[in-house]
């Protein structure tokens, strides 16, 4: 398991920060957007969460430079996700893409891609390709056929990728192109967002708290599929074995801008420590809840054949919607990032944009 300790800062400032030396981002502040991309036409699908850009092409960006790449990763942290239209782009161009991405937003030198649990041996894109398929999902498998028995709630299958990894993803990217003729959505929703909705008090709490993040059912999973849990190192030497499990801050500081976001999902959190299993269990429901029944914190993208997303692992979620029989078909590549933690002198997205907002009218005023 991941630990988290509290250190103490030269201000005296009190923080809490990952335990894991190796995977401590290589970030000393937040990255500042250049305007590399302005040229390129672009809307904010929401006023919260979600940003479209037309006529940018990743096999393009591959060609044109860090500074293009990173104010990429800085716009995909700061919306969450970023939706890239009709991409003629490879599996291996995507691994390429994302590399750059987590290296020029100061991933640590020991991350690289993830090879997923369940990965067979030997498959066919790569280990660090994930094929997400409708197909193979009938078959049973991951996140959803664990909850395929517990719940019918479509809002059941929330979560953030591989939270139960010691060092879990900081960015994925998913390409669709395989689509059934309508339906196959997928919807994301901004962890910064749930954070500004908590009052001071609650935030106080909850800063100083840990959740156990587990996938343990993936062992079950492997075994009723007949396929060997991948038990060798997963894109970090502190993700290998089989345990699962991974104890990690309930609210995280994103490295790159600087805010916080609730980091407890679905999918993935069994408890939080420190506190009674009742509690626990309210706390969770209430988190759960303050994501699931706001949909002005979401986001809602109806995929075209060959369309690209790229999200923030650490300040999103994201949920497919399972409405079609067809069948629907992707690949996915996930980074690794840091080991996730809280410096409690970061600010919460709102905060900081009114400041900016504020200091940018006092400098009209003046």
């Amino acid at each position: 398991m991941s630990s988290v300790k509290r250190a103490r800062t030269d201000d005296g400032d009190s923080h809490i920060m990952g335990g894991h030396e190796s995977a401590r981002t290589q970030l000393s502040k937040p990255l500042v957007y250049s305007g590399s991309l302005d040229s390129f036409k672009n809307q904010d699908v929401t006023p919260i969460i979600g940003r479209e850009f037309e006529g940018l092409q990743v096999r393009d960006l591959l060609k044109w430079g860090d500074e293009m790449i990173r104010d990429l990763a800085i716009t995909i942290s700061q919306r969450g996700v970023v939706f890239l239209r009709d991409q003629d782009v490879t599996p291996n161009e995507m691994k390429d893409l994302m590399l750059r991405i987590t290296a020029l937003s100061g991933c640590p030198e020991s991350s690289g891609l993830h090879v997923h649990p369940l990965t067979e041996e030997g498959s066919e894109l790569g280990d660090q390709i994930s094929v997400i398929s409708s197909e193979k999902q009938k078959k049973g498998g991951g996140l959803t056929h664990q909850l395929s028995d517990v719940s019918r709630f479509a809002s059941a299958g929330w979560h953030t990728d591989i939270s139960f990894e010691p060092v879990p993803s900081d960015y994925a990217m998913l390409k669709i192109h395989t689509l059934p003729p309508t339906g196959g959505d997928t919807l994301w929703a901004s962890g910064y967002e749930i954070y500004d909705r908590l009052s001071p008090a609650l935030r106080t709490m909850l800063e100083g708290l840990t959740a156990t993040h587990d996938a343990k059912f993936f062992l079950d999973e492997a075994q009723r599929l007949g396929n060997p849990i991948r038990k060798t190192v997963r894109g970090n030497e502190l993700n290998q074995g089989e345990a699962l499990c991974a104890v990690h801050p309930v609210i995280r500081t994103n490295p790159v801008t600087g805010w916080k976001s609730v980091y407890v999902n679905k999918g993935f959190t069994k408890r939080i420590n420190g506190v009674t299993k009742d509690e626990s269990d309210m706390l969770l429901g209430y988190l759960f809840n303050l994501l699931t029944q706001n949909h002005d914190a979401q986001v809602r993208f109806k995929w075209r054949a060959n369309d690209l997303a790229i999200w923030d692992n650490r300040s999103t979620y994201h949920c497919a919607t399972y409405d079609y029989s067809d069948a629907r078909a992707g690949d996915r590549v996930c980074s690794l990032g840091e080991a996730p933690y809280l410096d409690l002198n970061s600010k919460s997205r709102k905060e900081d944009l009114e400041a900016r907002e504020n200091v940018q009218a006092g400098l009209v005023m003046a």
